[in-house]
């Protein structure tokens, strides 16, 4: 979802949950859907949004310390270096990393092309690997 930087993440939370485009894996049954979320979210807007969704949401309270990495399950790491790092991609990208664009539709254009070149950049190494 594009929205102004002056505008909460809660907000957009129900929003960024209906479209989203890849559609998560079917859990074995009876086990929940997870959704990892940081303090932004620890209000009573993101917890009925989450609920609202029928997802386990995992949102750290607010003045909850981290669990040091001593004490967490090496099967459970966290995860978002992925979103990070697609971040760093785009913002290679002049137009996006310095918005250019005045509406949010040309803009949200420009993410979409960006990605979608990221991706054939990539398709094409992996072709020339083999």
């Amino acid at each position: 979802m594009v929205a102004g930087a002056n505008v909460h993440d809660t907000k957009l939370l129900e929003a960024t949950l209906e479209a989203t485009v890849v559609a998560a894996p079917t859990p074995r049954p009876g086990a929940p859907i997870h959704l990892c979320l940081d303090k932004g979210y620890d209000n009573p807007t993101g917890r009925e949004t989450v609920a609202l969704f029928g997802v386990t949401a995992h949102v750290r309270r607010i003045g909850e310390e981290a669990v040091a990495a001593a004490d967490r399950d090496p099967r459970k790491r966290p995860r978002r270096w992925v979103v990070e790092r697609t971040i760093g991609w785009l913002n290679r990208c002049r137009a996006l990393l310095v918005r250019y664009a005045k509406k949010a539709d040309n803009y949200l254009g420009l993410i979409q092309l960006a990605c979608a070149l990221l991706w054939f950049r990539r398709l094409q190494r992996l072709r020339s690997r083999t």
